[in-house]
């Protein structure tokens, strides 16, 4: 039985890079969420699954969540990120969107910064970004982290830490 799986869905990269940091620090074999199956899983003691926070979704969590009846007796973890700064209530609204009652007790979920780079994102992406822009630009009182998002379209950022992932690793010691 092999150790450790990081799968993880990423389009711009920020996903890949901590997914990528975890895996090294791990010695866990790297899988690409889109080319992953449930059966790729089987073999591993434990899963660390990561993708980014979309419009109120974890990009490609339902390969956890939906095949749970058959990795429960897995470690998983499942990290997400996205461009705004953590705060509790964004952690408690994602966990309790995409994880049940019992997958809140087994799973263990972070959440944590990436980044932005409009260039780097695919056309349907920037179709739906624009709108956000747009709407963006007509809002009465903007919030700070919305006038940062106006912000990021000419000028992209990248938040990324190494040191977010410590929590993931510290667990999988525990092996």
């Amino acid at each position: 039985m092999k150790d450790i799986a990081v799968v993880y869905r990423s389009k711009s990269g920020f996903t890949k890079k901590y997914a990528e940091w975890i895996a090294e620090e791990a010695n866990a074999d790297l899988l690409l969420g889109k080319e992953t199956k449930l059966d790729d899983l089987m073999p591993y003691k434990a899963i660390v699954y990561g993708g980014a926070f979309y419009a109120g979704g974890i990009n490609g969590i339902k390969l956890i969540t939906d095949n749970y009846e058959k990795l429960k007796d897995k470690k998983l973890i499942i990290f997400c990120l996205g461009a705004t700064p953590v705060r509790p209530e964004i952690y408690e609204e994602i966990k309790n969107k995409h994880l049940n009652p019992e997958q809140q007790q087994n799973i263990e979920l972070y959440m944590f910064r990436g980044g932005f780079d409009y260039d780097k994102l695919t056309f349907i992406d920037k179709i739906l970004m624009n709108i956000l822009k747009y709407q963006l630009k007509h809002k009465k009182d903007p919030t700070p982290d919305e006038v940062g998002m106006l912000n990021s379209y000419s000028h992209p950022f990248d938040f990324t830490d190494k040191k977010q992932i410590k929590p993931i690793i510290d667990s999988l010691k525990n092996l």
